[in-house]
């Protein structure tokens, strides 16, 4: 059964708090993104059926939002999403080239986690550096004028942390 550890579940609480009865419903982005981070980093649908509960509204509620939403995985993904940037700023200065080298350095498709389970490569739509291009977003972090040097440096960080 899916539910929330008691640690995640106060936090959750505490977030419904802060808004009117009857207004559950704003917490919705803020406990999917605990609800992501709870259960393994993805969005099933049995999740989001639990956190439509929660909040006291309809499962495609919680759908439209968590597929509108690219913060947000609907199916598994790596230990780490690399999330590069693939709009006009990030394009004119080389993000198709920096995507089409990260496919072949991981030998994975955009949208596809390699098979040790340790990266999944997902473009995404503007991420607010553009003065930064190209740039890719790594969890909380931004990586920026990025360079085929700079990604090979970033995936040998991210493997040897992974083995620690």
């Amino acid at each position: 059964m899916i539910k929330f550890s008691e640690e995640k579940l106060k936090e959750v609480q505490a977030i419904m708090a802060r808004y009117p009865e009857g207004k559950q419903k704003s917490a919705l982005i803020p406990v999917l993104h605990i609800a992501q981070e709870e259960f393994g980093g993805w969005l099933q649908i049995p999740v989001m059926d639990y956190v439509a509960e929660l909040l006291s509204i309809k499962p495609i509620e919680v759908y439209e939002v968590a597929t509108f939403y690219t913060m947000f995985n609907l199916k598994p993904v790596g230990k780490y999403v690399l999330e590069v940037c693939q709009t006009g700023p990030c394009m004119l200065n080389g993000s198709d080239e920096i995507i089409d080298y990260i496919k072949e350095k991981l030998n994975i498709q955009a949208g596809e986690t390699t098979a040790d389970g340790l990266f999944t490569l997902k473009p995404a739509e503007c991420l607010g550096a553009c003065g930064y291009a190209p740039m890719m977003q790594l969890g909380k972090t931004y990586s920026e004028f990025l360079t085929k040097e700079k990604v090979d440096s970033i995936i040998d960080e991210l493997r040897a942390a992974a083995k620690n």
